[in-house]
């Protein structure tokens, strides 16, 4: 019986399978760079790039730009990359003044206070930031199990938004959520 005998050619199926899972895949490549017995400063590490994920659901929602939602994630990427190598600023400190910032100009614009879905977005800033200042704060021991579970739960996060395929890309939102999962299994298990 051939390929399509049988309802698709192999490099169909092959396709299909690369279009759907490669999120996931990137995801694990990614994830693995963070994995590793860093200790007290992978835990600070991780609990300031958590609050990178909010922001960048803030900024797609506020903003409205869905369809660049990986662009998005690329430049807060390069720029935590930047603030962390320059040392005279905290990095948590940055995505926190840049989410007032984007709140604050939801709110002169109205959109704030006429979208709900800007307003879950502004509601989960606020605790996943929360959550991430409290695994800087307190010891890293412990913040590690608190920054373990803002990611998993930023991951529960991820999983509504790929199956309501809105405020940013299927494909990221799969991607996060991979990624979260990962860093949540590492701080717990590996660090």
């Amino acid at each position: 019986m051939s390929d399509t005998a049988s309802g698709g050619t192999v490099s169909g199926t092959v396709a299909t399978i690369a279009r759907r899972f490669w999120p996931a895949a990137l995801a694990v490549a990614m994830a693995g760079t963070t994995m590793g017995g860093g200790g007290p400063e992978q835990v600070t590490a991780l609990a300031q790039a958590l609050s990178l994920l909010p922001l960048l659901y803030l900024l797609v929602e506020t903003f409205r730009w869905r369809r660049w939602s990986w662009a998005v994630l690329a430049a807060l990427l390069a720029s935590f990359t930047v603030v962390e190598a320059v040392d005279v600023v905290d990095p948590a400190a940055v995505v926190a003044g840049v989410a007032l910032a984007v709140l604050v100009w939801g709110g002169v614009r109205g959109r704030l206070f006429r979208s709900r879905d800007l307003q879950i977005q502004a509601l989960g800033m606020i605790g996943f930031g929360a959550v991430a200042l409290t695994g800087l704060i307190i010891d890293p021991d412990a913040g590690r199990y608190i920054v373990a579970a803002g990611w998993l739960v930023h991951g529960l996060w991820d999983l509504v938004y790929i199956k309501l395929d809105k405020v940013v890309l299927r494909s990221y939102a799969q991607w996060c959520f991979v990624v979260d999962v990962l860093i949540a299994a590492s701080l717990v298990i590996v660090l």
